[in-house]
C-alpha cells in the first residue's frame, strides 16, 4: 500500500502557515492575491469558481470543505487508531503566503492546525485536523517557529524565512489518535480539489493567545478572516471513530 509523505503544517480557518517542501507544490495557488475571504468581492469564495476554468471545482465540486461536523449525524465506526509515522525534514523556509498566515476570529474554535499528506506516486491526499482553543497551555509546533514568526512580522507575501530541520513529531498527536471524525472532501482554498481524505481529531488543544497573535502579526492582512464558508455535505458519510476501550458493551 503506498504510504502518504508528510508535506507541510497549515494553521487555516483562524490562522495559517506553511512549511515548504517539494510534494503537493502542484496543489497550491502560488499567488493567493488572486483570491480573498470577503464575500462582498468580486474574489471571493462564492466566485473562485468563476476567476479561473480549472478552479471551476470551487463552485461545481460536491464534495467540497469544510463541512459541518454535526456529532448527531455521523455514523460511528471501528476504523481504528492513525497509524503515523513522522522523521524529521529539511523544510528549509517558511513562507508568507499572503491569506494562509492569518487570524479568523468567528469561530468557536480559536486556531486549526492541518497537516497535509500526499503519497508520492499517485498524488493522493490526506488531511489531518487539529483544534485548538486559547488556552494555558503553549503549542509545541508555534512555540518552536517563534523566531521564523517574528522575522515574517509584517512582510509582504513572498518573504521567505529560514526553518532548516524540522521534526513533525513535535506536533504530539500519538494520544489524540482513537477519537477523530473521517470524511471525503476538497482542499479550502483554489483550486479546491476533491479527493481529500480528511482527519479531525475529537481532542481539543490549548494554544496561548500570545501565539496566536504571533501568527497574526506575521501578515498585516487586516481584520477579516480566512475561513472558507462550510459547504453542503451532500449526502456524504461522516465516519466518527471509537476505537476500543470507547467503544460501550451495551
Amino acid at each position: 500500500m503506498e504510504k502518504f509523505s508528510a508535506k507541510v503544517f497549515i494553521c487555516s480557518l483562524f490562522a495559517a502557515l506553511v512549511l515548504l517542501s517539494s510534494p503537493a507544490r502542484s496543489q497550491e495557488v502560488e499567488d493567493e492575491n488572486e483570491f480573498n475571504y470577503d464575500e462582498n468581492s468580486d474574489r471571493g469564495p462564492s466566485h473562485w469558481g468563476d476567476i479561473k476554468p480549472e478552479w471551476r471545482t470551487c463552485k461545481t465540486g460536491k464534495m467540497q470543505s469544510p463541512i459541518d461536523l454535526n456529532y448527531r449525524e455521523v455514523q460511528v465506526a471501528k476504523l481504528g487508531p492513525l497509524n503515523l509515522n513522522y522523521n524529521p525534514s529539511n523544510y528549509d523556509t517558511l513562507k508568507n503566503k499572503g491569506h494562509e498566515i492569518q487570524v479568523n476570529i468567528i469561530s468557536i474554535f480559536d486556531l486549526e492546525l492541518h497537516l497535509v499528506h500526499q503519497t508520492p506516486i499517485t498524488n493522493r491526499i490526506a488531511v489531518i485536523g487539529i483544534l485548538y482553543k486559547i488556552g494555558t497551555g503553549s503549542d509545541p509546533v508555534l512555540l518552536s517557529l517563534k523566531e521564523p514568526l517574528e522575522a515574517l512580522n509584517g512582510s509582504s507575501a513572498g518573504k521567505n524565512v529560514s526553518v532548516g530541520v524540522f521534526d513533525p513529531r513535535v506536533v504530539g498527536i500519538g494520544n489524540d489518535t482513537k477519537l477523530y471524525y473521517r470524511y471525503m472532501g476538497s482542499l479550502t482554498t483554489p483550486p479546491c480539489t476533491e479527493g481529500v481524505t480528511w482527519t479531525v481529531l475529537k481532542q481539543i488543544r490549548s494554544v496561548k493567545e500570545e501565539q496566536i497573535v504571533s501568527l497574526q502579526n506575521a501578515v498585516n492582512d487586516g481584520p477579516g478572516g480566512n475561513a472558507r464558508p462550510i459547504q453542503p455535505t451532500n449526502d456524504r458519510i461522516v465516519q466518527f471513530n471509537k476505537y476500543p476501550p470507547y467503544f460501550s458493551s451495551n
